[in-house]
């Protein structure tokens, strides 16, 4: 007789990427165990109603407890950001794990998983931030670390403490292309934003709403289009993060239609938010400082049809969480600050899915099966961990989200759950909240609950990304 089930999830409408089940759903020891029409008696039961239940949300792009300069601190760690998570139906978060220039990038993940050991509520993975491309750390540092699970690279073309050449950059597409990793790229074209960013300060234009004219469009779209350029030059897929516009866009679709392997992310407040709002009364544009920033209605416009037409793998958060009324935050140094020095980032971890789903597929802009692909499947895959996560399969992980598709309410910060002083989205009435969250089998939200606790949360080694494998023909390259 075959040992019971943990659980069992009864009358689910089950849906993932590409499919829809009625069935119920077992789980034992964490795992996906049996999918059926009906299934037997276990420990315990939750009646899913005939309600939707999804894969939960993968989170490929956040940023928790990451050492920044002082006095910059980040609001959440792994405690709070991961309970935020947890509480918005995401269930597997990937912050980064950042190299200091003239530091080491070993050192730097052994210092993450310091930070995030006995915190995280929901399991994690690190991707790495390479900011100091040394000849240790390109021959030994870094392919030692992909072959431990950190198998996604983030560069930056933007940001003194971050950038890298375009002859650095190169060098870490090389590594990654022989080791298999993807690689993620932070596309802005650094000296046309200092150029800009100097001329706005001395005519004395340093209000929030500056921010937006020192990062035009054009500069995103060139930046895009020489990562582009270096992707083809090695043959080595690419990911093009937080992309906020048609220029970006524009170029993405180019590359795509050429059959090369350029992968694309957008974000929430590309969808949603708008320069418009960085103008905000007073200083209160501050939190609405991202990079890039938000662009126009038009730019929204685009950024959706490139979400239906299949032209963007993944919805992140880019959740880089400031306190606006906070020295180590929006008020650097405890002052309203020039644009050039406020801290860039906005919240919306826990905001992400229903946003989207709201947006998305209440509107009928993106359909149930599009959700799912850029909240959860498409992560998973382009991040190594799937199908472990991100689908409702047999040996899956029990990571799954009954979804309240009926449920209206208003954002309001005093609802969520991060440590961050205000979300951007606040006063903004969305459909759709998840109603319970399960990670590996365990109920971690349940009815505007957070069951989980600190700790629980388990590190993810990551595979290598099934499109980034070096594909055979182009052994013979240099």
């Amino acid at each position: 007789m075959s040992e019971p089930l943990d659980l069992v999830i009864r009358n689910a409408v089950a849906v993932t990427a590409a499919d829809v089940h009625r069935c119920d759903i077992g789980v034992r020891g964490g795992r996906i165990a049996a999918l059926a029409e009906r299934l037997g008696p276990a420990r315990r039961e939750i009646d899913a109603a005939g309600r939707t239940v999804l894969p939960g949300g993968v989170d490929g792009h956040c940023h928790l407890d990451q050492p920044l300069p002082a006095p910059m601190r980040l609001a959440d760690d792994f405690e709070s950001g991961t309970r935020s998570a947890a509480c918005g139906g995401t269930t597997t978060v990937i912050p980064f794990a950042a190299q200091e220039k003239g530091g080491s990038l070993a050192a730097a993940v052994a210092d993450y998983h310091r930070r995030a050991a006995g915190r995280a509520c929901i399991d994690y993975a690190f991707h790495l931030i390479v900011s100091d491309p040394t000849e240790r750390v390109l021959r030994e540092e870094l392919p030692q670390l992909v072959r431990a699970g950190c198998t996604s690279i983030k560069v930056y073309m933007t940001y003194d403490i971050l950038k890298l050449s375009d002859r650095q950059l190169l060098d870490v597409l090389e590594v990654a292309r022989r080791e298999g990793a993807m690689v993620m790229v932070h596309a802005e074209n650094t000296d046309g934003i200092a150029w800009l960013t100097e001329r706005l300060v001395a005519s004395g234009r340093t209000a929030p709403k500056y921010h937006a004219a020192s990062r035009p469009a054009p500069l995103e779209r060139e930046a895009t289009h020489r990562a582009i350029t270096f992707s083809e030059l090695l043959d080595v897929p690419v990911l093009i993060v937080h992309v906020s516009g048609a220029e970006a866009l524009e170029q993405i679709r180019w590359a795509q239609g050429r059959g090369l392997n350029i992968y694309a992310e957008t974000c929430p407040q590309y969808l949603l938010l708008t320069a418009e709002q960085l103008g905000a009364e007073g200083y209160h544009g501050a939190k609405y400082v991202c990079s890039p920033p938000p662009r126009d209605a038009a730019n929204r416009a685009r950024l959706w049809e490139g979400l239906a037409a299949g032209a963007f793998h993944i919805v992140s958060s880019d959740h880089s969480p400031f306190n606006y009324d906070d020295p180590h935050g929006k008020r650097l140094g405890g002052r309203e600050v020039p644009f050039p020095e406020i801290p860039n980032g906005i919240p919306g971890i826990e905001t992400r899915l229903p946003l989207l789903f709201s947006e998305g597929v209440v509107k009928g802009r993106i359909d149930l099966h599009q959700f799912v692909a850029l909240t959860a499947t498409n992560p998973a895959r382009l991040y190594g961990l799937y199908p472990r996560k991100g689908t409702i399969a047999v040996g899956a992980d029990a990571d799954l989200v009954i979804w309240d598709e009926q449920r209206t309410l208003t954002i309001e910060n005093k609802r969520l759950h991060h440590a961050v002083d205000h979300t951007p989205y606040e006063g903004m009435r969305v459909t759709g909240w998840p109603a319970v969250t399960l990670s590996r089998g365990d109920v971690v939200w349940q009815e505007d609950r957070f069951l989980g606790r600190p700790g629980r949360g388990e590190w993810l080694a990551c595979g290598l990304p099934d499109p980034a494998r070096p594909r055979r023909r182009y052994e013979e390259r240099p």
